[in-house]
């Protein structure tokens, strides 16, 4: 028996294909936090919601579809593509399209809606290479709740109705691709009107969080949450495409007491004790932060959150609160030992800044994981180098290496499509960890020798007799143990086995 909803949002993924190996035991499987967002906003507007989330349930395209048709009677399918970190959407294009090709192949009729980073930041593209009727290209839920409005006056015949007075709706009348006139407002006020996920959608059993945020306790990584504090980003790197669901650089916040509301609710509901504060800048308002941290302060469970900060947002005066408060692990985006490269990903500050703010971090007992970037424009093997060697030299509690990748809606991407640069042939291959991931070639180094740095840095990195000395005193035998598991599970790369490709 089918269910009957309004919306049933999707959350697309295939651990395989993005992780490759590393994914059956080393990644984090991630609740579906968007769609729970979206869930609980059309839940107050009076809709029936579910959620179906294929990543987490780690079922192939056609199975999703399968499923999906077979237990709802949907009046909208939503296809919610996000990822794990803000830039991950695209990497989940795939599955999202190859779910919304088998759901079209079962019934034609189904009507269909995508949106997330990477329709946000090429609708028009997402509207002629996918299977779906509607694009949204800007946060979502006003415009979902405007097209089932219509729905209901046009009884739900979407090949009648005209949804041109509906704000950053893309849709088809017919062979045509319609644009939208105007841009929909973002949500003003999100603990009244989104206030938190809808969790009781979602089958909590299915998450884990990451390998080191877990370290104090590696083989208990469920139970498991993701939650935002905040929406944006203030900021323009020119690697990320955070802000492209929102239109412009912006940064909206939850009250400290509805993301404290949040936390106690997982909590006693479920018992979760591993968090991550998903924002892309948790620590950056003092007032936010510090609201959040005194509230957590007083509670009398204990969590473990982890949080994004910059290298210039952290101050003496907000790290005693934060470890207070549960976080135990910040991570910094890094990026390069270069001040030239770092300029040019707009993060200004020395390398003396970095070393200072990781020890006054590790000091503060909080864990540090730091991120770092190679082959970014004007990156060359030497600056290369001297990333890894700084590194080597922070000896951070973990570290994540990339390569730059032009992630649609960032100006990277932008970049090299008026230059022309090759680019990955399929969605998928924009994750860093796929065999066919493509990375940015620059004007110093060929795409295969930026990707081949990056993964010599990473086995160098995890097997520095240094970091694994740390690693021991801090965190046990166990854990390097762990740790060594995940340097010696095989990384395939297409592009280092054909050399022509440059």
């Amino acid at each position: 028996m089918t269910e009957k909803v309004d919306v049933l949002y999707i959350n697309p993924g295939d651990r395989k294909q993005i992780y490759q190996n590393l994914g059956d035991e080393f990644s984090a499987v991630e609740p579906p936090v968007f769609a729970g967002l979206y869930a609980t906003y059309a839940r107050l507007k009076g809709r029936n919601c579910a959620i179906y989330d294929a990543n987490g349930l780690n079922v192939s395209a056609q199975q999703a579809a399968r499923e999906v048709m077979e237990q709802y009677d949907a009046r909208l399918i939503v296809m919610v593509v996000y990822g794990h970190q803000p830039s991950a959407s695209t990497q989940n294009m795939s599955a999202a399209g190859k779910i919304c090709g088998f759901i079209k192949a079962i019934d034609s009729t189904q009507a269909l809606l995508m949106l997330g980073t990477h329709p946000s930041a090429l609708p028009l593209r997402t509207m002629q290479e996918e299977s779906v009727d509607f694009v949204i290209d800007i946060e979502g839920p006003i415009g979902i709740e405007k097209l089932l409005r219509n729905f209901d006056a046009d009884k739900g015949d979407i090949d009648l109705a005209d949804f041109g007075g509906i704000p950053s709706l893309w849709w088809r009348r017919g062979k045509e691709i319609v644009a939208p006139l105007e841009k929909e407002k973002l949500i003003a006020n999100l603990d009244v009107e989104m206030p938190g996920v809808a969790w009781d959608l979602i089958d909590m059993t299915l998450y884990r969080a990451h390998n080191w945020h877990c370290f104090e306790g590696i083989n208990e990584r469920s139970p498991y949450a993701s939650i935002h504090t905040s929406l944006g980003c203030p900021y323009a790197c020119s690697f990320c495409c955070i802000n492209a669901p929102f239109g412009k650089s912006s940064y909206r916040f939850w009250s400290p007491e509805a993301v404290v509301k949040e936390i106690d609710y997982l909590v006693e509901t479920y018992g979760v004790k591993h968090i991550k504060f998903v924002d892309e800048m948790f620590v950056l308002n003092k007032r936010h932060v510090l609201g959040i941290c005194e509230l957590l302060a007083q509670r009398p469970y204990k969590v473990n959150i982890w949080a994004y900060a910059r290298v210039d947002t952290v101050s003496d005066d907000v790290l005693a609160p934060l470890k207070a408060a549960g976080v135990n692990w910040i991570c910094l985006g890094i990026e390069s030992a270069s001040d030239h490269v770092r300029d040019g990903a707009k993060k200004i500050y020395a390398n003396n800044d970095i070393i200072e703010v990781v020890r006054r971090i590790q000091r503060a007992g909080i864990h540090v994981i730091g991120n770092y970037i190679f082959g970014l424009p004007d990156d060359t093997l030497a600056r290369m180098q001297d990333t890894l060697d700084l590194a080597l030299q922070l000896n951070c509690e973990f570290a994540n290496f990339y390569s730059a990748m032009p992630y649609p809606g960032s100006q990277l991407y932008r970049q090299a499509e008026v230059a022309g640069q090759k680019l990955p042939k399929q969605w998928a291959d924009y994750s860093q960890h796929g065999f066919d991931t493509l990375p940015l070639a620059n004007d110093y180094c060929s795409a295969a020798e930026i990707l081949g740095f990056r993964d010599k840095a990473f086995i160098e990195y995890y097997q520095d007799e240094s970091y694994l000395e740390l690693i021991r005193n801090k965190f046990g035998e166990e854990v390097v143990a762990h740790l060594q598991r995940m340097v010696e599970v095989p990384m395939q790369r297409g592009i280092l086995q054909d050399k022509k490709i440059a």
